[in-house]
């Protein structure tokens, strides 16, 4: 099974020279629409989201996405694609002979897994020299988890192919995997005895699912903190303005009091992921003064007034 290749940069409409605030822009305009949160079609949204995160955990990443552009579409031409692009996504040169891994249900594609997955599987020992037993190999994969799941828990169905081992069939298994509340980037979800088999009557080794928290249009995590940047009009951070913003937990009120300066930030305490000692952590939310590229005659006139009749100085004079 020949692994296809993703064209990171169509998936989220932009040019190869795109910057990396256009990638930016594109996976959150495209993001906002597609979330599970608020698709249309759950479904399709489900899975148009995961292929939009993956393509920004790739071309999001300065170093993620020169290596993505160093293969190129062509990376099958002239030469050798890396371990497991040909076939399987895992393969473990287990005491007893290799052993094939896919996996499914994950949240990535072969493609992802085969070229920025990391590496799998860890040889962890076990038995002694002289009664030739050896513990079986841990197997890895990356599980992509939304924030709503790390908020609330859930249950994923995830499946597992392996290949032949020691002469015995292709065996397919399915777990109900339990992610817990307050799951964090990295931690690992251990399934015990579900990894490659062990030699001489030694036990199998385990399953570890290693959580990679999906991107979010609007918010960036912060440990247990979740941060939202707000843009304002000059006049808004003048006068003060009341606003609707998102949250996990639906949509909250918010008011920005006059005078607030870029950069600057309030703070809604609960409202961001849960916390390991109890609780949950808080919402920053982060003003950013956004100013008219054009303006019309008559706002330049307005400008142009104000400038001549406020006492405002932004630049201390010496």
């Amino acid at each position: 099974m020949a692994v296809k290749f993703k064209d990171y940069y169509e998936t989220l409409g932009v040019a190869r020279t795109a910057s990396a605030d256009e990638i930016k822009q594109a996976f959150r305009k495209l993001a906002r629409l597609y979330h599970p949160d608020v698709a249309k079609n759950k479904a399709t949204g489900e899975v148009k989201f995961k292929e939009i995160n993956e393509a920004y955990e790739v071309l999001g990443d300065p170093e993620k996405r020169k290596r993505y552009d160093e293969l190129g579409p062509n990376w099958q031409e002239g030469a050798a694609p890396p371990p497991g692009a040909g076939g399987f996504r895992r393969r473990t040169a287990a005491p007893g002979g290799e052993t094939d891994f896919e996996f499914g249900g994950t949240g990535y594609s072969d493609f992802f897994e085969s070229f920025f997955g990391g590496g799998r599987g860890g040889f962890r020992g076990g038995g002694g020299e002289r009664s030739f037993a050896h513990q079986g190999r841990d197997v890895e994969a990356d599980l992509l988890v939304t924030l709503a799941e790390a908020l609330h828990g859930a249950t994923r169905t995830i499946t597992l192919r392996r290949g032949s081992e020691e002469g015995e069939p292709e065996r397919r298994n399915t777990y109900q995997v339990k992610i817990p509340k307050g799951v964090r980037e990295g931690q690992r979800i251990r399934l015990a005895g579900q990894g490659s088999a062990g030699t001489g009557g030694a036990a199998a080794g385990d399953l570890y699912l290693r959580v990679r928290l999906a991107q979010h249009p609007d918010f960036t995590v912060h440990d247990a903190d979740l941060s939202y940047d707000l843009d304002l009009a000059p006049w808004e951070a003048v006068l003060g303005v009341q606003v609707k913003i998102s949250t996990l937990d639906g949509t909250t009120s918010l008011r920005v009091p006059p005078g607030t300066a870029g950069g600057s930030q309030l703070r809604l305490r609960g409202l961001g992921l849960p916390r390991e000692s109890g609780g949950r952590g808080d919402l920053y939310v982060v003003m950013h003064l956004k100013t008219p590229a054009t303006v019309s005659p008559d706002e330049k006139l307005l400008w142009e007034e104000l400038a001549a009749k406020s006492a405002f100085k932004p630049r201390s004079e010496s």
